[in-house]
């Protein structure tokens, strides 16, 4: 049986003219450079301080991550891990390809990924925690192999290490993390750091060695922060960009008419959902909660709003994903009477909430969140929205500080990790949700290597978790990108721009 476990989980890898100045911004491309428009800014230098799956992937192209997921395939593959293979039931043996070097020449050790473990889990910056949270110790056999052991069974550990930036421990202890990451961001993946510009641009280039990279995929990339859809659409018209994150619908047809881009169209894999935390009042009563999901009219949301380029949910994930259930249909559907019948039945009518939501993070957010208050006045609640600046409202949630929000959880492919971070006792301060019965299947599932068994326990916890509605779960975009004619790219579900995924024609 641990043979064919193992089978299973084989896994089978000059400064950018952007220092200010709009002359400098909107210079003329050159042939072998892209820039993409996100609508996420950087933090700063530090790889393990930004949680946003997109900010992420950026910082894998430039230090290399352990695993990586092949959406072809729809697997683990190797990415700086040649494989991770169970020993036992608490022990992984983890291998390092021998082929990947850093570009400074030296390899990647064991030593490195031991150090990534515990900078994700002792930086006092890092927002890695929830990768590391099962690791009790990690010791290292010689310089490409090391054995992982965790706190309990976990037949998901390839899903958390994934996205795991693997640093230099010998860079770090010879400067310290602020001078290591600023002056000497020195990795072993496919593209190399150039510049970095907090909140406005990041700047990699190609290292034309990598095994990863081809002659057609672009020498340098620059992501952009262009936080208003206008302004992204805007600059791929004016030849400004080549690539645009998160065109919304109303704009769709503008791009796909424009002579020199069209619009590209996936289904995403993130949930979008409204919150609630169950240690703070109104919403530490089911039925005020309930009230909130029976009061929210999706589908007249996606209709007005969304162009209908949505898939609603029926839970947490949707079809593609782990766990989806196709015959499970939820109970709390769009139901007004029945949200005022809650409301009066829990004593809460007139109860005050305000109801936070971002701009311009995801699509159509504001408008969206702007839709749900006169749907929850309308049931009984005195509902206030509330739209701090991102990097407030983000660094609030993540600290548990905000009970009522509009908000997406990415790289739900897998949602292992992500239904732990929110709805598992004590997982993360997100939303402070406990559920003994949720714990234990949670707990169950991350410990079964039968896939069939572990599907079914999924899906359980997530109709409990549903039913029980600390978020209601609203529905998976269909994104749509910008791509410029001549360059050659496929958005994938998992909201990642690799510039091996890019080629130019």
């Amino acid at each position: 049986m641990m043979k064919a476990i193992k089978r299973i989980l084989l896994l089978g890898g000059a400064a950018a003219a952007m220092a200010g100045g709009a002359a400098q911004q909107v210079q003329a491309q050159k042939s072998d450079q892209i820039t993409v428009a996100i609508t996420e800014g950087i933090t700063g230098n530090n790889p393990y301080a930004d949680s946003v799956v997109l900010i992420g992937s950026i910082w894998c192209q430039v230090y290399g991550c352990l695993t990586r997921w092949d959406f072809e395939t729809g697997k683990f593959v190797p990415f700086l891990a040649e494989s991770l293979e169970p020993e036992d039931d608490l022990n992984w043996i983890l291998t390092l390809r021998a082929d990947w070097k850093r570009h400074n020449g030296e390899p990647v050790v064991a030593a490195d990924v031991i150090h990534s473990i515990e900078r994700s889990r002792n930086d006092p910056e890092s927002m890695s925690q929830a990768s590391v949270q099962y690791i009790e110790k990690a010791e290292a056999l010689d310089d490409r192999r090391l054995r992982i052991t965790t706190t309990q069974k976990m037949a998901t550990l390839p899903n958390y290490l994934a996205t795991m930036q693997i640093t230099s421990k010998k860079i770090y202890d010879e400067h310290g993390a602020k001078v290591a990451d600023r002056e000497h961001p020195v990795g072993a993946g496919p593209y190399r750091l150039v510049e970095v510009g907090i909140g406005s641009h990041i700047v990699i280039e190609r290292v034309d060695d990598h095994p990863m990279v081809e002659p057609t995929n672009p020498k340098r990339i620059i992501y952009r922060m262009m936080a208003e859809p206008e302004q992204r659409v805007t600059a791929l018209a004016n030849g400004e960009i080549q690539i645009a994150q998160g065109i919304p619908p109303q704009l769709v047809s503008r791009v796909q008419q424009l002579p020199n881009a069209t619009a590209e169209m996936v289904d995403s894999a993130e949930a979008m959902f409204i919150a609630m935390s169950p240690k703070t009042a109104p919403w530490d009563n089911p039925k005020v909660r309930q009230a909130v999901c029976h009061a929210i009219n999706r589908e007249g949301i996606a209709r007005a709003i969304l162009g209908n380029q949505v898939t609603l949910l029926n839970g947490p994930v949707g079809a593609g994903q782990l766990g989806f259930d196709p015959a499970y249909v939820s109970p709390i559907d769009y139901n007004p009477d029945k949200a005022r019948k809650l409301l009066e039945e829990a004593g809460a009518v007139g109860a005050s909430v305000d109801l936070y939501s971002p701009v311009g993070r995801y699509i159509a957010d504001r408008q969206i969140a702007e839709a749900v208050i006169p749907m929850l006045q309308d049931v009984g609640f005195k509902a206030t929205l509330q739209t701090p600046e991102w990097a407030t409202l983000w660094t609030n949630v993540q600290r548990g500080d905000t009970p009522f929000y509009y908000m997406g959880r990415g790289n739900m492919l897998d949602p292992s990790p992500a239904l732990a971070q929110y709805f598992e006792t004590d997982a993360s301060p997100r939303l402070k949700y406990s559920n003994p019965e949720v714990d234990a299947l949670l707990q169950a599932e991350r410990q079964e290597f039968d896939p069939e068994k572990r599907v079914a326990m999924l899906s359980k916890a997530m109709t409990a978790i549903t039913e029980d509605a600390p978020a209601c779960f609203l529905w998976l975009h269909k994104l749509s990108w910008g791509v410029a004619k001549g360059v050659d790219y496929k958005p994938s579900k998992a909201d990642r721009v690799n510039g091996w995924e890019i080629h130019l024609r």
